[in-house]
């Protein structure tokens, strides 16, 4: 295979939201992660770290969306799957505007993706598919619940999330060293800080995009690697997502 770089995007619904970009070399160390808002600006980054590369994305936003009402069965399955670790999917159908068609969909027609699961990365073709970082967290990091580091609620004011994303970040360092090489991510240790100094809660926001689209493009790298502990739950007809299966209890 030729130069592969490993993306991962955080996809806001909708363009009045951040959106966290990241791009892992072909050895899936970080090389590059920010947050953005446009499309175009989404494309700068991608053509930045990618531009000749065989692209293998991990998109944490519906790619497939062909229910007009309801929920897809995917999300359905994950939620029965991982309810108790309060790790369900928010449903998506194309009665909402920003599913009609899905942002992730466009934007993996504008970049040429594939993002049929059953297509395995190639030396000539890029893929994409729909991953969900809470799940897949539960099951790496062996968690009872997921971390509330969002930003849901009033109960969740600065110092608990600050604490919270300073878990996550933790975590990640433990198990997620190994390809991404944070000890010797300077942006990573600028995350680090960040969060450590956060003064205002809209400033863990953008932390929080931009870490959430790090894992995505970790979830990327296990996929072009062909891992097993990553599974389909669906398919490219009626929509999927791409999450291991929950932790034994």
């Amino acid at each position: 295979m030729d130069t592969v770089v490993h993306l991962g995007l955080d996809l806001a619904w909708s363009h009045r939201n951040r959106t966290g970009v990241a791009a892992l070399d072909a050895e899936g160390r970080l090389i590059g992660s920010t947050s953005v808002r446009t499309d175009d600006e989404i494309a700068a980054f991608v053509d930045m770290h990618a531009r000749g590369a065989v692209v293998v994305a991990g998109v944490d936003a519906p790619l497939v969306v062909p229910n007009a009402t309801g929920q897809r069965q995917c999300e359905a399955q994950v939620t029965r799957e991982f309810r108790a670790f309060h790790a369900g999917c928010h449903p998506a159908n194309r009665s909402w505007p920003w599913f009609d068609p899905p942002r992730g969909e466009v934007l993996a027609e504008r970049f040429g993706w594939d993002v049929d699961p059953a297509t395995p990365p190639a030396r000539d073709r890029s893929v994409a598919v729909e991953v969900y970082p809470h799940p897949a967290m539960v099951t790496l990091f062996d968690l009872d619940t997921v971390i509330p580091y969002k930003q849901r609620g009033p109960a969740r004011d600065l110092p608990r999330l600050r604490v919270a994303l300073g878990d996550l970040l933790a975590h990640m360092e433990k198990h997620c060293e190994e390809p991404l090489a944070l000890g010797a991510s300077p942006r990573w240790g600028q995350l680090r800080r960040a969060v450590a100094t956060a003064t205002r809660k809209v400033d863990l926001r953008v932390v929080e995009d931009e870490v959430d689209a790090i894992f995505c493009a970790y979830l990327a790298w296990r996929w072009a690697q062909q891992d097993p502990w990553l599974r389909v739950v669906g398919d490219v007809r009626e929509g999927y997502i791409v999450v291991p299966d929950p932790p034994p209890r």
